[in-house]
């Protein structure tokens, strides 16, 4: 009998509970009026006289295990309760967390560039700030040609008699495709997303920091007629327009030079009033790269030859999503911004 009740200490002591109920249990089996404590001291009386001592000692021993193990389980229980009840119940879903929206420049500019990565145009990046090589010179533009007014630059620093190494504000992405082509050698087809800055009013159709996407393809053999078919597959993965048209233009670093208008159509009232009512919408600039360019470039012209194209993202990014006015791309406005957030 005394092994007995050694052995329900030792049980009493390797106990654990989870909850309230098993404690209960727990008191209940051992504690109750009906429990082991009970039977087990009714029991005492027949326990020889020589074995009552350590019998009634074991007895005490098992009675002061249990209250204390029950003390100790609901004082567990209860602290873990009252943490569980100040931080919320630990369980449950979180709050479902704010999600942020992208940029509309950012949506447009990452869905030209899959358009381009298709048919296996790379990415490549260059810096803001400019020296006047890269900028003009190298693009066909030398020191006092009267294209450079066509572009009201910001310049940081200008070098006195020494036109050649001024620093500006890039004002075209063309910079990085001249930086481009001094590192590599043809075939090179790439596209030149960033920002860029000219010294302009700000109005509803002008911005002195807009952003630009510039392409270009140099190998052997390449023709117009290349050029106008890549410029017909943008337009039909952007804008789902399959008719497109090439009026002769001018740009100093490609020759013949063109812009490329779509037919946007005349199926609604907003139509009518984006495309003045004519149907055609003018969306980017393009031509064959002049040869003096790619010489700039270390490269043959002789054997070489290419197309460029360039694009500014925000009017592509009103056209797609009837933006009015260019000043909402950078107000920083939530309740615009907002806007996007089902075309992340």
């Amino acid at each position: 009998m005394l092994d007995k009740v050694k052995e329900l200490i030792g049980d009493v002591k390797s106990f654990n509970a989870t909850t309230k109920d098993e404690v209960e249990a727990f008191r209940i089996k051992y504690l109750g009026s009906k429990g082991l404590l009970k039977d087990l001291f009714s029991e005492f009386k027949n326990v020889d006289a020589a074995m009552r001592k350590d019998f009634g000692q074991a007895l005490n021993n098992l009675k002061q295990s249990a209250e204390g193990k029950v003390a100790e389980l609901n004082d567990a229980l209860d602290s873990s309760t009252s943490e569980k009840s100040f931080y919320g119940d630990l369980t449950r879903p979180s709050e479902p967390i704010e999600l942020g929206s992208r940029h509309p420049i950012s949506l447009v500019k990452n869905q030209i560039i899959d358009v381009f990565n298709k048919i296996g145009f790379t990415v490549s990046e260059g810096p803001e700030i400019e020296d006047d090589w890269h900028n003009f010179t190298a693009l066909n533009l030398p020191e006092y040609h009267p294209a450079r007014d066509m572009q009201d630059t910001f310049f940081i620093e200008q070098s006195r008699g020494n036109f050649g190494t001024d620093i500006l504000l890039r004002t075209h992405t063309s910079s990085v495709q001249v930086r481009y082509m001094e590192e590599n050698q043809p075939p090179i087809r790439t596209i030149s997303p960033g920002r860029v800055f000219r010294n302009e009013d700000i109005s509803a159709r002008a911005h002195c920091i807009f952003h630009q996407v510039e392409g270009l393809y140099i190998d052997t053999d390449v023709s117009f007629a290349d050029l106008k078919q890549t410029l017909l597959y943008f337009t039909k993965e952007m804008f789902g327009k399959s008719k497109i048209r090439l009026r002769p233009s001018y740009f100093p670093f490609t020759e013949p030079s063109a812009e490329v208008d779509i037919y946007w159509g005349l199926e609604t009232e907003t139509d009518y009033r984006i495309t003045k009512g004519t149907g055609w919408l003018e969306i980017m600039g393009c031509g064959m790269v002049d040869p003096n360019v790619l010489k700039n470039a270390n490269i043959d012209p002789t054997k070489y030859s290419g197309y460029a194209f360039g694009m500014g993202i925000e009017r592509i990014a009103m056209l797609l999503y009837q933006i009015p006015d260019i000043r909402m791309f950078y107000e920083n406005d939530k309740r615009f911004l907002e806007q996007f957030k089902s075309v992340l």
